[in-house]
Protein backbone atom coordinates (compact mmCIF):
# COMPACT_ATOMS: atom_id res chain seq x y z
CA UNK A 1 0.00 0.00 0.00
CA UNK A 2 1.09 3.69 -1.21
CA UNK A 3 1.94 5.37 2.38
CA UNK A 4 3.18 9.48 2.86
CA UNK A 5 6.20 7.34 3.57
CA UNK A 6 7.02 6.38 0.42
CA UNK A 7 5.79 9.73 -1.23
CA UNK A 8 8.75 11.45 1.30
CA UNK A 9 11.45 8.65 0.15
CA UNK A 10 10.79 9.54 -3.55
CA UNK A 11 10.59 12.90 -3.50
CA UNK A 12 14.18 13.48 -1.38
CA UNK A 13 15.79 10.39 -4.02
CA UNK A 14 14.85 12.81 -6.83
CA UNK A 15 15.90 15.99 -4.77
CA UNK A 16 19.65 14.35 -4.20
CA UNK A 17 20.10 11.92 -6.64
CA UNK A 18 21.06 9.37 -4.91
CA UNK A 19 19.98 6.56 -2.00
CA UNK A 20 22.61 7.27 0.42
CA UNK A 21 22.11 11.50 0.26
CA UNK A 22 18.23 11.11 0.50
CA UNK A 23 18.91 8.80 3.60
CA UNK A 24 20.88 11.17 5.81
CA UNK A 25 18.61 13.96 4.68
CA UNK A 26 15.73 12.08 5.70
CA UNK A 27 17.34 11.54 9.44
CA UNK A 28 17.43 7.01 8.20
CA UNK A 29 19.96 4.47 7.12
CA UNK A 30 20.41 4.14 4.12
CA UNK A 31 19.95 0.37 4.04
CA UNK A 32 16.85 1.00 5.88
CA UNK A 33 15.81 3.42 2.91
CA UNK A 34 16.69 1.00 -0.05
CA UNK A 35 14.65 -1.98 1.61
CA UNK A 36 11.41 0.28 1.98
CA UNK A 37 11.74 1.41 -1.81
CA UNK A 38 12.58 -2.39 -2.87
CA UNK A 39 9.36 -3.60 -1.06
CA UNK A 40 7.25 -0.83 -2.19
CA UNK A 41 8.66 -1.48 -5.79
CA UNK A 42 7.99 -5.46 -5.49
CA UNK A 43 4.39 -4.48 -4.19
CA UNK A 44 3.85 -2.00 -6.98
CA UNK A 45 5.01 -4.78 -9.24
CA UNK A 46 7.35 -2.02 -11.51
CA UNK A 47 10.63 -0.45 -11.04
CA UNK A 48 10.76 3.33 -9.91
CA UNK A 49 14.41 4.17 -10.21
CA UNK A 50 17.10 3.60 -12.93
CA UNK A 51 20.54 4.05 -12.18
CA UNK A 52 22.92 5.82 -14.17
CA UNK A 53 26.74 5.90 -13.40
CA UNK A 54 25.82 6.88 -9.46
CA UNK A 55 22.85 8.80 -9.61
CA UNK A 56 19.18 7.44 -9.58
CA UNK A 57 16.83 8.65 -12.34
CA UNK A 58 13.04 7.61 -12.31
CA UNK A 59 11.24 5.40 -14.71
CA UNK A 60 8.32 6.46 -15.91
CA UNK A 61 6.70 5.15 -13.06
CA UNK A 62 8.45 6.69 -10.83
CA UNK A 63 8.11 9.88 -12.63
CA UNK A 64 4.56 9.67 -12.05
CA UNK A 65 4.73 9.08 -8.43
CA UNK A 66 7.19 11.79 -8.07
CA UNK A 67 4.31 14.04 -9.13
CA UNK A 68 1.74 12.71 -6.76
CA UNK A 69 4.86 12.82 -4.37
CA UNK A 70 4.97 17.04 -5.26
CA UNK A 71 1.38 17.71 -5.21
CA UNK A 72 0.43 15.73 -1.96
CA UNK A 73 3.05 16.35 0.05
CA UNK A 74 3.03 20.14 0.06
CA UNK A 75 -0.49 20.05 0.99
CA UNK A 76 0.08 17.65 4.33
CA UNK A 77 2.85 19.81 5.20
CA UNK A 78 0.95 22.91 5.14
CA UNK A 79 -1.79 21.28 6.74
CA UNK A 80 0.09 19.94 9.48
CA UNK A 81 1.47 23.17 10.29
CA UNK A 82 -1.79 25.14 9.94
CA UNK A 83 -3.34 22.71 12.63
CA UNK A 84 0.09 23.20 14.99
CA UNK A 85 -0.40 27.44 14.49
CA UNK A 86 -4.16 26.60 15.37
CA UNK A 87 -3.07 24.91 19.00
CA UNK A 88 -1.02 27.23 19.69
CA UNK A 89 -3.76 29.66 19.03
CA UNK A 90 -2.55 31.33 15.95
CA UNK A 91 -4.47 31.77 12.65
CA UNK A 92 -1.91 31.16 10.36
CA UNK A 93 0.62 32.17 7.68
CA UNK A 94 -0.66 33.92 4.19
CA UNK A 95 1.67 33.14 1.52
CA UNK A 96 1.69 35.23 -1.07
CA UNK A 97 3.54 34.46 -3.98
CA UNK A 98 4.50 37.71 -7.03
CA UNK A 99 5.01 37.52 -10.58
CA UNK A 100 6.16 40.58 -11.32
CA UNK A 101 8.90 43.15 -10.64
CA UNK A 102 6.63 46.63 -9.57
CA UNK A 103 3.62 44.59 -7.74
CA UNK A 104 6.53 44.07 -4.97
CA UNK A 105 6.37 47.50 -4.01
CA UNK A 106 2.29 47.58 -4.62
CA UNK A 107 1.85 45.17 -2.56
CA UNK A 108 4.06 46.29 0.48
CA UNK A 109 1.73 49.14 1.03
CA UNK A 110 -1.21 46.66 1.52
CA UNK A 111 0.91 44.18 3.66
CA UNK A 112 1.21 46.79 6.31
CA UNK A 113 -2.08 47.60 6.85
CA UNK A 114 -3.05 44.11 6.33
CA UNK A 115 -0.88 43.28 9.56
CA UNK A 116 -2.24 45.72 11.71
CA UNK A 117 -5.83 44.72 11.54
CA UNK A 118 -4.61 40.92 11.53
CA UNK A 119 -2.51 40.40 14.66
CA UNK A 120 -2.67 36.67 14.57
CA UNK A 121 -2.13 35.97 11.17
CA UNK A 122 2.13 35.95 9.85
CA UNK A 123 2.54 37.23 5.99
CA UNK A 124 5.28 35.25 4.03
CA UNK A 125 6.35 36.56 0.45
CA UNK A 126 7.83 34.34 -2.05
CA UNK A 127 9.26 35.59 -5.12
CA UNK A 128 10.81 32.01 -6.55
CA UNK A 129 8.45 29.08 -6.94
CA UNK A 130 9.46 25.35 -8.09
CA UNK A 131 6.25 25.57 -10.18
CA UNK A 132 6.00 28.95 -11.46
CA UNK A 133 2.78 31.22 -10.04
CA UNK A 134 -0.23 28.76 -11.19
CA UNK A 135 1.95 25.78 -10.26
CA UNK A 136 2.58 27.20 -7.41
CA UNK A 137 -0.94 27.29 -6.04
CA UNK A 138 -2.05 24.11 -7.55
CA UNK A 139 0.89 22.85 -5.34
CA UNK A 140 -0.11 24.87 -2.07
CA UNK A 141 3.37 26.66 -2.09
CA UNK A 142 1.36 29.78 -1.69
CA UNK A 143 -2.07 31.28 -0.73
CA UNK A 144 -2.46 34.08 -2.73
CA UNK A 145 -0.59 35.14 -6.58
CA UNK A 146 0.30 38.68 -7.06
CA UNK A 147 0.29 38.65 -10.89
CA UNK A 148 -0.60 41.01 -13.71
CA UNK A 149 -1.23 38.09 -15.87
CA UNK A 150 -3.72 35.56 -14.76
CA UNK A 151 -4.03 32.17 -16.18
CA UNK A 152 -7.58 31.09 -15.77
CA UNK A 153 -7.64 27.28 -14.78
CA UNK A 154 -10.24 25.12 -13.15
CA UNK A 155 -10.38 25.28 -9.48
CA UNK A 156 -8.39 28.93 -9.50
CA UNK A 157 -10.05 32.66 -9.23
CA UNK A 158 -8.61 35.85 -10.02
CA UNK A 159 -9.74 38.83 -8.73
CA UNK A 160 -8.43 41.88 -10.20
CA UNK A 161 -7.82 44.36 -7.48
CA UNK A 162 -6.05 47.43 -9.00
CA UNK A 163 -5.65 49.18 -12.41
CA UNK A 164 -2.57 50.69 -14.09
CA UNK A 165 -0.82 51.83 -17.19
CA UNK A 166 2.56 50.75 -18.91
CA UNK A 167 4.52 53.88 -19.55
CA UNK A 168 7.70 55.01 -21.02
CA UNK A 169 10.17 56.54 -18.49
CA UNK A 170 12.45 58.77 -20.51
CA UNK A 171 15.11 61.89 -18.76
CA UNK A 172 13.66 64.87 -17.95
CA UNK A 173 15.71 66.38 -20.72
CA UNK A 174 15.10 63.82 -23.28
CA UNK A 175 13.14 64.94 -26.49
CA UNK A 176 10.08 62.36 -25.56
CA UNK A 177 9.65 63.88 -22.34
CA UNK A 178 7.45 66.73 -23.20
CA UNK A 179 5.42 64.24 -26.01
CA UNK A 180 1.83 64.04 -25.51
CA UNK A 181 2.72 59.72 -26.17
CA UNK A 182 5.25 57.93 -28.10
CA UNK A 183 5.06 55.68 -31.13
CA UNK A 184 7.05 52.25 -31.49
CA UNK A 185 9.20 54.17 -34.07
CA UNK A 186 10.50 56.47 -32.00
CA UNK A 187 12.66 54.01 -29.94
CA UNK A 188 14.62 53.17 -32.51
CA UNK A 189 17.77 54.89 -31.66
CA UNK A 190 17.01 54.15 -27.74
CA UNK A 191 18.20 52.15 -24.98
CA UNK A 192 15.48 50.14 -23.48
CA UNK A 193 16.03 49.23 -20.18
CA UNK A 194 13.48 46.08 -18.82
CA UNK A 195 13.93 43.70 -15.75
CA UNK A 196 15.29 40.00 -16.80
CA UNK A 197 12.41 38.79 -18.50
CA UNK A 198 11.90 36.88 -21.86
CA UNK A 199 10.83 40.30 -23.96
CA UNK A 200 7.74 38.07 -25.25
CA UNK A 201 6.45 38.74 -21.42
CA UNK A 202 7.21 42.45 -21.26
CA UNK A 203 4.16 44.32 -22.47
CA UNK A 204 6.65 47.02 -24.50
CA UNK A 205 7.60 44.33 -26.59
CA UNK A 206 4.48 42.01 -26.83
CA UNK A 207 2.05 45.13 -27.33
CA UNK A 208 3.99 47.91 -28.59
CA UNK A 209 6.89 47.25 -30.35
CA UNK A 210 6.60 43.42 -31.91
CA UNK A 211 3.04 44.32 -33.60
CA UNK A 212 5.04 47.16 -35.45
CA UNK A 213 8.09 44.88 -36.41
CA UNK A 214 10.13 47.51 -33.96
CA UNK A 215 12.72 47.02 -32.04
CA UNK A 216 15.00 49.12 -29.93
CA UNK A 217 19.05 50.44 -30.59
CA UNK A 218 19.70 48.25 -28.08
CA UNK A 219 17.82 46.28 -25.07
CA UNK A 220 19.96 46.39 -21.63
CA UNK A 221 18.31 44.28 -18.11
CA UNK A 222 18.75 45.45 -14.77
CA UNK A 223 17.23 43.67 -12.01
CA UNK A 224 16.57 46.54 -9.47
CA UNK A 225 14.40 49.34 -10.39
CA UNK A 226 15.73 52.25 -8.41
CA UNK A 227 19.19 50.99 -10.34
CA UNK A 228 16.91 51.11 -13.54
CA UNK A 229 15.08 54.80 -13.15
CA UNK A 230 18.83 55.87 -11.84
CA UNK A 231 20.10 54.95 -15.26
CA UNK A 232 17.48 57.03 -16.89
CA UNK A 233 17.73 60.08 -14.49
CA UNK A 234 21.55 59.73 -15.67
CA UNK A 235 20.33 59.65 -19.64
CA UNK A 236 21.59 56.17 -20.36
CA UNK A 237 18.77 54.68 -21.64
CA UNK A 238 14.66 54.87 -21.27
CA UNK A 239 12.12 51.96 -19.55
CA UNK A 240 8.93 50.79 -19.22
CA UNK A 241 7.51 50.69 -15.98
CA UNK A 242 4.14 51.28 -13.62
CA UNK A 243 3.27 54.86 -14.13
CA UNK A 244 2.25 55.19 -10.00
CA UNK A 245 5.89 53.89 -9.85
CA UNK A 246 7.32 56.78 -12.18
CA UNK A 247 5.28 59.54 -10.02
CA UNK A 248 6.55 58.53 -7.17
CA UNK A 249 10.72 58.46 -8.45
CA UNK A 250 9.74 61.74 -10.16
CA UNK A 251 9.60 63.81 -7.12
CA UNK A 252 13.15 62.81 -6.39
CA UNK A 253 14.73 61.92 -9.96
CA UNK A 254 14.88 63.65 -13.25
CA UNK A 255 12.47 61.16 -15.13
CA UNK A 256 9.03 61.58 -16.75
CA UNK A 257 6.41 59.05 -17.55
CA UNK A 258 4.90 59.05 -21.35
CA UNK A 259 1.81 57.13 -22.74
CA UNK A 260 3.26 54.02 -24.86
CA UNK A 261 1.13 54.79 -28.13
CA UNK A 262 -2.36 57.06 -27.85
CA UNK A 263 -4.36 54.91 -25.99
CA UNK A 264 -1.67 53.59 -23.46
CA UNK A 265 -1.47 50.15 -22.49
CA UNK A 266 -3.96 49.65 -19.69
CA UNK A 267 -2.89 46.61 -17.10
CA UNK A 268 -4.71 45.03 -13.67
CA UNK A 269 -3.04 43.59 -11.17
CA UNK A 270 -4.79 40.48 -10.14
CA UNK A 271 -5.38 38.82 -6.62
CA UNK A 272 -5.49 34.97 -7.44
CA UNK A 273 -6.24 31.86 -5.01
CA UNK A 274 -8.03 28.64 -4.88
CA UNK A 275 -11.99 28.81 -5.28
CA UNK A 276 -11.62 25.61 -2.27
CA UNK A 277 -10.31 28.16 0.18
CA UNK A 278 -12.28 31.65 -1.03
CA UNK A 279 -13.79 31.17 2.17
CA UNK A 280 -10.90 31.59 4.53
CA UNK A 281 -11.63 34.31 6.84
CA UNK A 282 -7.79 36.03 6.67
CA UNK A 283 -7.41 35.05 2.94
CA UNK A 284 -10.77 36.62 1.72
CA UNK A 285 -10.02 40.08 4.22
CA UNK A 286 -6.85 40.59 2.08
CA UNK A 287 -8.02 40.59 -1.29
CA UNK A 288 -11.02 43.06 0.21
CA UNK A 289 -8.29 44.82 1.99
CA UNK A 290 -6.08 45.30 -1.32
CA UNK A 291 -9.25 46.67 -3.16
CA UNK A 292 -9.76 48.94 -0.41
CA UNK A 293 -6.33 50.36 0.12
CA UNK A 294 -5.62 50.45 -3.87
CA UNK A 295 -6.14 54.57 -3.47
CA UNK A 296 -4.45 55.03 -0.69
CA UNK A 297 -1.50 52.70 -2.15
CA UNK A 298 -0.98 53.89 -5.29
CA UNK A 299 -2.39 57.98 -4.75
CA UNK A 300 -5.81 57.45 -6.01
CA UNK A 301 -4.71 56.82 -9.76
CA UNK A 302 -8.16 55.53 -11.78
CA UNK A 303 -8.21 55.49 -15.09
CA UNK A 304 -9.44 58.80 -17.39
CA UNK A 305 -8.70 58.71 -20.67
CA UNK A 306 -6.74 61.49 -21.64
CA UNK A 307 -4.34 63.18 -24.26
CA UNK A 308 -1.28 61.71 -21.78
CA UNK A 309 -2.62 58.07 -21.67
CA UNK A 310 -4.73 56.29 -19.33
CA UNK A 311 -3.71 54.03 -16.96
CA UNK A 312 -0.18 52.40 -15.47
CA UNK A 313 1.98 49.53 -15.54
CA UNK A 314 3.83 47.03 -16.32
CA UNK A 315 3.71 43.06 -17.47
CA UNK A 316 6.70 42.24 -15.36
Amino acid sequence: MLERTHLAIVREVARQGSLTAAAEALCVTQSALSHTMKKLEQGLGTAIWRREGRRLHPTPAGDYLLGVAERLLPQLERAEEQLRQYARGERGTLRIGIECHPCYRWLLKVVAPYLERWPEVDVDVKQRFRFGGIGALFAHEIDLLVTPDPLHRPGLHFEPVFDYEQVLVVNRDHPLATARHVEPEQLTDEVLITYPVESDRLDVYSRFLHPAGIAPRRHKVIESADIMLQMVAAGRGVAALPRWLVEEYAERLAVVPVSLGKEGIAKQIFLGFRKAEAGIDYLSAFVELARQERDVAVGALEWVPHADGCRHGDQV
